[in-house]
């Protein structure tokens, strides 16, 4: 994944909150708060590569200013998914709902993928890099409280392993309520949709996804969900399989799967989807943990494994719904 390595020029300027302060030039990526947010690009990334043990830990980041903080009426507060990736993939609510946003928020991967128009139009723009969760959207919520519309931004859909439930949570610390700040939920396409669509029809039947993520949760807790998921008849997708700070987590769920499910069992890996190094392939179960040497799989990839009935035809994968035993076709 990206991280912010952008230079930029600073000036003294007066915050979106109304405080005077040294900000970034809004014309280019920023990390500076602008609404006493405290964040930073290298206690960002620090955070995160603090993140990985095996037990919950508590980060330094903080919520910091609370709703009797800010004074006149708030603005709007709007979590949109953004898709895949591809600005076709973007529903036309997104794009409107972006193109009325005064605040853009989100991370920097994903504010490089917005069009140019939906950039050109934003009164500012606020990025962070990967594992600045809480900062970016705390900004966020003070900049809607400071009374400007504000839309945070994630890949795929807000409600999957995304800020939607963040945002809420730090709303109602802050004293405030989701109501005073009009909060919606834009939905967009999640990457198990998008990367199922790619592959024919694997997620037809019963199906769940599994984070290999271990910033938040621990990997033994992980490890539980896929054994009771992959003893169950559902096709799984895997999001967040492999980094390299997290080689062992892919490599256990592979045997995990293993235990579970035969070694011919269908598998589709799709790397990018809907971007410019989309990389789709159909594999087993067997192979699946050589492809972690590859650059196949990443934190940008999707696996999906199939269920005890899926197939491969004509190079796409098929999970039968079960119509075949109603009717004759």
């Amino acid at each position: 994944m990206s991280t912010d390595d952008t230079t930029t020029e600073t000036d003294e300027s007066t915050s979106k909150c109304g405080a005077s302060e040294t900000t970034q030039s809004s014309s280019s990526s920023t990390s500076s708060s602008k609404c006493g947010a405290s964040t930073s690009s290298e206690s960002s990334k620090s955070k995160c590569d603090a993140s990985s043990s095996a037990t919950k830990k508590k980060t330094e980041e903080k919520v910091g200013s609370t709703v009797d903080d800010f004074e006149g009426d708030p603005g709007s507060l709007t979590a949109v998914g953004l898709g895949p990736g591809e600005p076709e993939g973007m529903t036309q609510r997104a794009k409107a709902e972006l193109l009325d946003a005064e605040h853009i928020v989100g991370y920097t991967t994903y504010t490089e993928l917005l069009p140019d128009e939906i950039i050109e139009q934003a009164d500012d723009m606020y990025n962070t890099p990967m594992c600045g969760e809480v900062s970016r959207t705390e900004e966020a919520i003070d900049r809607a409280l400071a009374g400007n519309d504000v839309a945070i931004i994630g890949s795929g859909d807000p409600n999957v392993y995304a800020l939607a439930g963040l945002a809420l949570e730090i709303v109602e610390s802050k004293g405030a309520t989701a109501s005073m700040l009009d909060f919606e939920v834009v939905p967009g396409v999640p990457a198990a949709q998008s990367c199922g669509a790619r592959l024919g029809a694997p997620l037809v039947n019963d199906s769940v996804s599994v984070s290999l993520s271990d910033h938040l949760t621990p990997m033994p807790e992980i490890e539980s969900r896929l054994h009771a998921v992959a003893g169950e008849s559902f096709t799984i997708s895997i999001y967040n399989p492999w980094s390299r700070k997290r080689r062992e987590n892919f490599q256990k769920a592979c045997e995990i799967l293993l235990t579970h499910r035969d070694e011919d069992t269908p598998v589709g890996i799709v790397h990018g989807a809907s971007r410019d190094d989309e990389a789709v392939e159909i594999t087993t179960l067997g192979e699946l943990e050589a492809y972690g040497e590859t650059d196949l799989v990443d934190m940008t990839t999707t696996i999906v494994v199939g269920n005890e009935e899926t197939y491969v035809w004509d190079g796409r994968m098929v999970t039968p719904r079960g119509y075949e035993s109603k009717y004759d076709y």
